[in-house]
């Protein structure tokens, strides 16, 4: 009731929310399942129930699983390796299902390694970028799980947003109860990442590596030509101007 009260009169809802870690998906699966499965069930249906005309749904690419060409289109076959990844998959197809069901459109983003300013660090959870800044900034060796080389779609968070504001104004018989990559379509390795954000400290970082992390993938990249094609995003922010600016937050902090 609380949700479908919080939609009265609302006709475009980005459902944002979800447990969103890999590693706590791998250690507390039911939790996950919950947040992520029965809370976007529950907020499809207080969107018919209130007529909500729109909802964009943020998912992950991590439903890809690693598998599939490089770039990667959103045709290829989910192969999901974690819990989590598990749950967005699922939550995609109810999306689908409720836009085929109810006069409901939906539409689904998977977002790739999303960055930026107010990220975290000070969780176990944390994703690496902040984990990086924070523990370079203190002087301390960072942690790479593994060798370093495996890469990911950085996307910085304005041009998620971009993508988001995209979602909720394409035509419906466009984009309706369909699924897009929202990313750059460039990966970068964690030691490239590690080196940009070197020259941005002016340190040199020296990694301590560390056994892989159960459920992480090995290579992430989007193909993004049918988000430019379909609803006219594309990604702006460079990935070296977008670190600038995200050291520049936590420095400032």
């Amino acid at each position: 009731n609380t949700v479908r009260q919080a939609m009265h009169g609302v006709e475009v809802v980005f459902h944002q929310a979800a447990h969103g870690s890999v590693l706590r998906s791998v250690l507390s699966p039911l939790t996950t399942d919950r947040a992520n499965v029965h809370g976007t069930l529950t907020v499809l249906q207080a969107a018919v129930d209130a007529g909500v005309r729109r909802l964009v749904y943020a998912s992950s690419s991590s439903v890809y699983g690693g598998a599939g060409p490089i770039p990667t289109p959103e045709s290829t076959p989910a192969q999901p390796r974690s819990p989590y990844a598990v749950t967005k998959m699922a939550a995609e197809a109810y999306c689908r299902v409720f836009a085929e069901l109810h006069p409901l459109e939906t539409v689904a983003l998977r977002y790739f390694n999303v960055y930026g300013p107010r990220q975290r660090p000070d969780s176990a959870y944390a994703a690496v970028i902040p984990l990086f800044i924070d523990g370079l900034v203190r002087g301390e060796r960072p942690t790479v799980h593994g060798d370093g080389l495996q890469s990911r779609d950085f996307t910085y968070v304005s041009d998620v947003v971009a993508a988001n504001r995209a979602a909720a104004s394409a035509p419906g018989a466009v984009c309706n109860a369909k699924v897009y990559n929202a990313a750059g379509g460039r990966d970068r390795t964690l030691l490239e990442l590690l080196e940009v954000l070197g020259s941005i400290l002016d340190v040199h970082p020296i990694p301590v590596h560390s056994d892989p992390r159960p459920g992480d993938i090995r290579t992430s990249r989007a193909d993004a030509s049918a988000i430019r094609r379909d609803l006219g995003f594309e990604a702006r922010m460079t990935f070296e101007e977008g670190m600038s600016r995200t050291v520049a937050w936590f420095a400032g902090r």
